[in-house]
């Protein structure tokens, strides 16, 4: 079996990780352009260099049909104002409750009634539905993190749009509470990801997993699209591993780093990071030892890095392991 792993902003850490640091440093290297996690895995499915239609995606994962109309993510964010610019804070970097985002989706809809309808797909991840698109294509909100928005922003002519739906959010009720407690209100939506839901026979015939394990619902939107077997990933390699086939190509996709990264959160970073050492490379390492995989690939799409491993890589004992943070380049 082949294990492909997909972990951005790995190299993002001073932690030590053994057993990462010797698969990195025992594998094969490959570079390749670096790409956003949607961008890398579209590329992977076959669908071209553009931006995946990250909206659609995300509204088919969730097991909505999204048909032939224009979607868009329309993820929460906080704005704040800082002198002369706007800053940006994703979603990863404050509580949304299920009732908060119910019920701001909710006034939207009302107030927007008859200009599109917005869906929560999770507390802290929202489509927007419309017959043509809102506006053009803009990186997601996690890669903007505490960055000024004005060059990320749409023409003038969505302006007006986008400062009524700030308005209406800042004047609800929940936002209200939320100030009251302490807490970011929400007073934005960010827009990226536009399109149409691409047919089944866009995507690649050639595409290299078996199955796709990730948490990410552009990641399951895709693999749905092209009737592979997904679903969210385990706690752990060896929960993993556990039912997994013993042969074929599968991707895991570990995106706990991305969010905490973005946001400098170092501590947090760490953490995680220990973690995904824990129930994750520490195994993986002992089972490609074992035998029981034949194969690991540890994929890095922001950084363009890819490393091949298998057992016999690992006797190459003067390929010494070094600090993950040497990676960065």
């Amino acid at each position: 079996m082949h294990v492909e792993l997909a972990v951005p902003a790995l190299f993002g850490s001073g932690v030590a990780a053994p057993a990462l640091e010797l698969l990195l440093a025992r594998g094969r290297r490959a570079n390749t352009a670096p790409l956003s996690p949607e961008a890398w895995l579209g590329r992977a499915f076959g669908l071209g260099e553009a931006p995946p239609p990250a909206g659609a995606l995300s509204a088919l994962a969730s097991g909505l049909d999204p048909g032939s109309a224009i979607w868009q993510r329309a993820d929460p964010v906080h704005l704040r104002a800082d002198r002369d610019r706007v800053l940006l804070v994703p979603s990863a970097g404050f509580n949304i409750a299920d009732e908060e985002a119910r019920q701001l989706c909710e006034a939207l809809n009302r107030h927007f009634s008859g200009q599109f309808s917005l869906h929560a797909f999770a507390p802290d991840c929202w489509g927007l539905r419309a017959e043509s698109a809102m506006a053009p294509q803009a990186r997601a909100p996690i890669e903007l993190a505490g960055r000024d928005i004005d060059a990320e922003l749409p023409d003038k002519r969505w302006h007006a749009l986008l400062n009524e739906i700030q308005m209406a959010l800042y004047q609800h009720a929940v936002n209200t509470a939320r100030e009251a407690r302490g807490d970011p209100v929400i007073n934005g939506l960010w827009l990226w990801g536009s399109g149409a839901l691409p047919g089944a026979g866009d995507v690649s015939n050639a595409i290299p997993w078996q199955s796709v394990s990730a948490a990410d619902p552009v990641a399951l939107g895709l693999a749905k699209l092209a009737g592979m077997r997904h679903h969210a990933p385990a706690t752990g390699a060896a929960a993993w591993l556990e039912r997994a086939p013993d042969d074929g190509r599968h991707l895991v996709l570990l995106d706990a780093l991305r969010g905490v990264r973005a946001l400098g959160e170092a501590d947090a970073l760490a953490e995680r990071l220990r973690g995904l050492e824990t129930l994750w490379f520490a195994p993986l390492l002992a089972a490609l030892r074992a035998g029981r995989i034949g194969m690991l690939t540890l994929q890095v799409p922001d950084a363009g890095a890819a490393f091949e491993i298998v057992r016999g890589d690992l006797r190459r004992f003067w390929r010494r392991p070094r600090p993950l943070l040497s990676y960065v380049t």
